[in-house]
C-alpha cells in the first residue's frame, strides 16, 4: 500500500502575510547633534550654523537619517528643524528620534499602504521569523490594522502558528 503526504498547509485557506515584504530598503543612520554642542552641554547659534552652512549634506543622499541627541543637554527645537532643511533634499526620510523611532515610522507608512479590506474574513498568519530587522511595532500595527477585516490572526509559520485573534460568529 502506498501512501501519499499531503501538504494540508498549501491546501489551506490560510495566507501568509510576511513582513519583511513591506521592508523599505536604505541605509540608515543617525545623526547625533551631540557632536555640534559646545563644552557637550550647550549649542552655540553662531557656530551651529556656520557648521551647517558648510557641512557636506549631499552623504546622505538616498538614506533614512534619525535626528538625535545623546547627550544630556538642551537643544532648541529650531536646531533640528534646520537639520531638516538640509537634510530633505537629499535623504530618504529624516525623523526626530532614535534609530527604533525611524523603523517604526518608515514601517507605518509602508503597512499604510496595504489593502486590509482584501483581508475580509481571511485566516492570516503574519509571518514571524525572517532575516531582515523587523521591529515589534510593525507586528503589533499590522495586527491592529487587520484586527476588523480577518477572521482569525495568527503569527508564526502556517506548519506552527500562536492564535491571537478570532472573530467571533454571530
Amino acid at each position: 500500500m502506498e501512501s501519499t503526504i499531503i501538504n494540508k498547509v498549501a491546501n489551506s485557506s490560510l495566507i501568509t502575510l510576511n513582513l519583511e515584504d513591506y521592508y523599505p530598503q536604505g541605509e540608515r543612520v543617525v545623526y547625533d547633534i551631540k557632536d555640534n554642542l559646545y563644552e557637550g552641554i550647550m549649542l552655540r547659534e553662531k557656530d551651529f550654523r556656520a557648521f551647517v552652512k558648510k557641512h557636506d549634506w549631499a552623504q546622505y543622499q538616498k538614506q533614512y537619517v534619525a535626528l538625535t541627541c545623546s547627550a544630556d543637554a538642551i537643544v532648541p527645537t529650531w536646531a533640528y528643524m534646520l537639520l531638516v532643511t538640509k537634510l530633505e533634499p537629499y535623504a530618504k526620510k529624516v525623523v526626530f528620534g532614535n534609530l527604533e523611532t525611524l523603523e517604526a515610522v518608515l514601517f507605518q507608512e509602508a503597512l499604510a499602504t496595504v489593502d486590509v479590506a482584501s483581508f475580509l474574513d481571511a485566516k492570516v498568519v503574519i509571518k514571524g521569523c525572517g532575516k531582515l530587522p523587523v521591529p515589534t511595532f510593525a507586528y503589533t500595527e499590522i495586527t491592529r490594522l487587520l484586527r476588523p477585516y480577518a477572521s482569525s490572526i495568527m503569527y508564526g509559520e502556517p506548519c506552527s502558528t500562536v492564535p491571537l485573534y478570532k472573530k467571533l460568529k454571530i
